[in-house]
């Protein structure tokens, strides 16, 4: 007779989405720290809030609900630390055509399905998937969001109402048309005044909540000098209680493919997001599928009680972190700090003008790009620069989850292009020597050398990082990549990622054996000329231990004369 493992199955993997001790622990540590944190970002998130709660068409007050109700339930229960989650533009995009086809009941509806989708995913195991996008869907991805999110703001900050068609651009061209036949030059200008104010503040301390400093200015502005611009509306002076009243059961099968597509940018912003976080910090790392599991959680919450679908925000993540956050308290007092705006402050805050949101929006779309990523891309490869391109382009056109599938299958046919063409390069005369032995004896000298084989695309390169982050507690790690079969722009990333993360350590890096077809995407993420400039590169892994030596002496880990420096070899022999 064999009794089942009590650690296995459905309610074990439950009992690992609750939060335990660990979470107790982490948010004892700095308290002060995380209070400060919270409210700086509550500060940052309000307009935000109120501005896309505004362009779904549910109103500005559900926004704030939004982000008070599911902020403070993805804290609790999400996978990562650092998180803060609410209403996003990337979700506006999808809930406008939702809103107006099926109503407000329609939108909440669709949470609560997406959120049921999530949980389901977290139990299913999914979530470390999405590491594995490549960097360039992400950076076409944004870009495209970003740009839908500018065109869904110029009606309101026109001061006119939608018109056109259903696709964004008519909508923005339609609204266009209807300011050109009659203008009125107040909206246009608050919102103008608006944006510029934030971006030209943020290039000179970007930490600095700019936004809502300009929102309060636009607001007074408006009202000294008699504006005729449409507000917010009337905000709820407490949090209405949960029901379930709008739930459509006769509408599940239309809304069923809505539903799925929430759920996926829900998965795939809220997992991008928490990456982001690691990587701005040392030592924190998320749980992908706990992650998805509080999203869930927050999705069905939120529409309970007038919210729309949320995910998590990662300019708000990045506010967080900046701030000095190191726990989930830092996120769950950002949505009490929201909470007692509503209760405290609604009269005041119903009172800001529409156009004033859409300024803020407006900056925000401008500062979601990331002109050096995309530029990274672009150089790195031309199948990096099509895959982006397309992207952003299918994002504007068509629907954010059909751009991100066709970013994926465009960059894995064209990764599949370059293995092919790599692996019909021409033969090279053969190597005899191995350093096998001769690595294994560098491990008593604290020296590691890994030999990378094959291609170093999105699928592989994130395995390696995993990997290679973790290696044991050495001084010098050598990276042989003269097998290295071909490479693309999210494999240099990640490479360039891995030696920021072993040199914070204090871990030098060194290379060999970078090949010429392989000189242009490492260029493009500037880690080659990060590694010449430390006289960290070299032609082939002899040199390179020699070199790696030469550091453990110069440190005083090694004693002894200075290494002597090996000869390049024939450069027709291959680099190892």
């Amino acid at each position: 007779m064999t009794v089942a493992d009590p650690r296995g199955g459905l309610l074990h993997r439950l009992r690992g989405f609750v939060p335990g001790r660990a979470d107790l622990r982490a948010s004892r540590r700095s308290p002060g720290r995380d209070l400060i944190a919270g409210l700086t970002v509550a500060v940052v998130a309000l307009p935000l809030a109120l501005g896309f709660g505004a362009a779904s068409g549910m109103g500005a007050s559900a926004g704030l609900i939004t982000a008070v109700v599911a902020g403070a339930v993805a804290a609790v229960f999400g996978g990562s630390n650092l998180q803060v989650s609410g209403p996003t533009g990337a979700m506006t995009v999808i809930l406008v055509p939702i809103m107006q086809s099926h109503g407000a009941g329609g939108v909440m509806t669709v949470g609560v399905l997406a959120g049921a989708v999530l949980v389901v995913l977290a139990v299913s195991g999914v979530g470390g998937l999405v590491r594995y996008i490549p960097a360039p869907v992400v950076e076409g991805f944004t870009a495209g969001i970003a740009g839908v999110i500018l065109l869904q703001q110029v009606p309101a900050a026109l001061g006119v109402r939608s018109h056109g068609g259903e696709r964004v651009p008519e909508a923005a061209w339609g609204s266009v048309t209807a300011f050109a036949a009659e203008p009125v030059v107040a909206a246009p200008a608050l919102a103008g005044a608006v944006a510029l104010f934030i971006l030209l503040g943020a290039r000179w301390r970007s930490a600095f909540p700019f936004s809502i400093v300009a929102v309060v200015l636009a607001t007074v502005a408006a009202k000294a000098l008699g504006l005729e611009v449409a507000g917010i509306g009337e905000l709820p002076s407490t949090l209405p209680a949960p029901s379930l009243g709008f739930f459509r059961w006769g509408d599940v099968p239309e809304l069923a493919t809505a539903a799925g597509a929430v759920a996926a940018l829900a998965a795939l912003e809220s997992l991008l997001s928490a990456t982001v976080a690691d990587g701005m910090t040392v030592g924190q790392r998320h749980d992908p599928d706990r992650e998805l599991f509080g999203q869930g959680l927050a999705n069905i919450a939120a529409p309970m009680f007038g919210g729309v679908p949320a995910t998590a925000a990662i300019a708000r993540t990045a506010v967080n972190v900046r701030s000095g956050a190191s726990s989930r308290l830092a996120a769950l007092f950002h949505s009490v700090v929201l909470a007692a705006v509503m209760l405290v402050a609604a009269p005041l805050v119903s009172e800001i003008p529409l156009a004033a949101l859409a300024g803020v929006l407006i900056a925000t779309a401008v500062r979601m790009v990331d002109v050096g990523a995309v530029s990274v891309l672009v150089r790195a490869t031309r199948a990096d620069a099509v895959v982006l391109v397309l992207t952003a382009t299918a994002t504007l056109a068509l629907d954010l989850v059909t751009a991100v599938i066709l970013g994926l299958v465009i960059a894995g046919a064209l990764a599949l292009h370059q293995v092919t063409r790599a692996a019909g390069a021409a033969p090279v005369a053969l190597d005899t020597r191995d350093h096998a032995a001769e690595e294994r004896a560098l491990l008593e000298e604290h020296i590691v050398a890994y030999r990378l084989d094959g291609p170093l695309f999105f699928t592989a390169a994130h395995r390696f990082l995993m990997g290679l982050t973790e290696v044991p507690s050495v001084h010098v790690v050598i990276l042989r990549l003269g097998r290295v079969s071909a490479i693309d722009g999210t494999g240099a990333l990640v490479l360039r990622d891995a030696v920021e993360r072993l040199e914070h350590r204090g871990i030098a890096v060194l290379a060999s054996g970078v090949r010429p077809a392989h000189r242009r995407a490492l260029d493009a993420v500037g880690l080659l000329d990060h590694l010449e400039g430390a006289g960290r590169l070299f032609a082939t892994t002899p040199e390179a231990i020699s070199g790696a030596r030469r550091t453990l002496q110069g440190r005083g880990v090694l004693e002894g004369p200075p290494a002597p420096t090996i000869p390049p070899r024939d450069p027709s022999t291959r680099a190892r």
